[in-house]
């Protein structure tokens, strides 16, 4: 059993505007959708406006979606463990996620501006729009594309010359007064071993018996592109930046 890291919080809140800004780098997923999980509520429930969640694990952990396609079989979760690798399942929908420390995790929740008639395209590009933010402040450029043979590959991928650096996810759910409330989430690859990255997913694959095969080279990681990776916390304002209506 691997040793469960300290948690360490830090939290900024906004009062005036109903803003919420978290920063959990060092925790485990487990607490980690946790916290996604408390501040949803809180902005389902209007006490909040938005939440902006920043989070890293150094535990190595698959996330399985909720689908019988993946399934944590006995053989694979021995095998993960075997090469120091957790497993979760989360009730969500899409596809196996790996997470190790050198993923930054980000979600966005908002409630909807019903001035404008909701659209996931309108949703996703918005959302894509703040993390090419962040990332031209870095001097790099992205594109917004899926990515053949990456994992939980689609349509709403951040890549650099064709390879995938982000990749995000949405859901959306209903507030009290029935307005709509959007969850949008990405994974960062800032500095990871890809083909350690990708091992757990080939072999969720592989054991489940799916005909998907990701490989390591279809992604890329931030620090490829730098002459160096600036320090964790310099990457967090930075995000929050490039998030600018939550700070």
């Amino acid at each position: 059993m691997m040793k469960v890291p300290s948690t360490v919080e830090l939290t900024r809140t906004m009062t005036k505007r109903k803003n919420r800004i978290i920063q959990l780098p060092n925790t485990t997923v487990e607490r980690a959708f946790e916290k996604e999980s408390e501040l949803l509520k809180k902005v389902q429930q209007n006490t909040l406006q938005q939440a902006l969640l920043l989070w890293q694990t150094p535990e190595p952990t698959v996330v399985l979606p909720a689908s019988k396609k993946w399934l944590a079989t006995p053989e694979l979760i021995d095998q993960l463990h075997e090469k120091g690798w957790q497993i979760l399942s989360r009730r969500t929908g899409g596809a196996p996620v790996p997470q190790v420390a050198g993923v930054l995790n980000v979600s966005h929740m908002y409630v909807w501006d019903t001035d404008q008639p909701y659209s996931i395209s309108d949703s996703y590009e918005r959302f894509c729009a703040a993390l090419q933010r962040f990332f031209k402040a870095l001097g790099i450029e992205t594109e917004v594309h899926a990515t053949s043979f990456s994992y939980c590959d689609g349509d709403y991928n951040i890549n650099i010359k064709g390879q995938k650096v982000v990749g995000t996810a949405q859901r959306v759910t209903l507030g009290q007064q029935g307005e709509k409330v959007v969850l949008a989430q990405a994974c960062i690859l800032l500095e990871a071993d890809l083909e350690q990255l990708i091992y757990p997913i080939n072999l969720s694959n592989a054991l489940n018996h799916i005909d998907e095969q990701v490989k390591a080279d279809a992604h890329t990681c931030l620090a490829d592109h730098l002459a160096s990776l600036p320090s964790e916390q310099s990457l967090y304002q930075q995000l929050i930046q490039a998030f600018a209506p939550v700070a």
